[in-house]
């Protein structure tokens, strides 16, 4: 009798890519800049839910320039806030954000942050570069 091994189950390998996000247009340095990162729509533009999303919190500097590496395969949207008193939240006044923000692909805001679709981009094997301007409404 021949022994037999059992197949192995076909290995697949998700395409890693490296996402490089320029941050331009911040009024000031003061406080710290947050970044998220997501490919679940539901989960932008916060990241809320999204065990899988990339996080950053950096000092406020005039030029940014941030990398987030080994990223998978697939469609992601980015959210930007510059914290200027570093309390962790986007702070308002009569609903209009008193501190700056900004999307990918420079998604239009209109009445709330933009949807997930109009701020997403591809990431496959290839790095890919964004660059984001920072918007202040006050």
């Amino acid at each position: 009798m021949i022994p037999v091994s059992p197949r192995a189950a076909p290995v697949t390998i998700e395409p890693f890519g490296n996402v490089r996000v320029e941050i331009t247009g911040l009024r000031s340095t003061k406080g710290l800049i947050r970044v998220c990162m997501t490919r679940i729509p539901k989960s932008f533009p916060e990241c809320k839910g999204d065990p899988a999303s990339r996080q950053m919190s950096v000092a406020a500097d005039k030029a940014l320039e941030l990398t987030f590496t080994h990223v998978p395969s697939g469609s992601w949207a980015i959210a930007v806030l510059h914290d200027e008193n570093s309390n962790g939240k986007a702070d308002k006044a009569l609903m209009i954000p008193r501190e700056g923000f900004g999307f990918s692909r420079d998604a239009p805001v209109r009445f709330g942050p933009p949807r997930f679709d109009d701020a997403a981009f591809a990431v496959a094997q290839d790095d890919v570069s964004v660059s984001i301007r920072m918007r202040y409404m006050l």
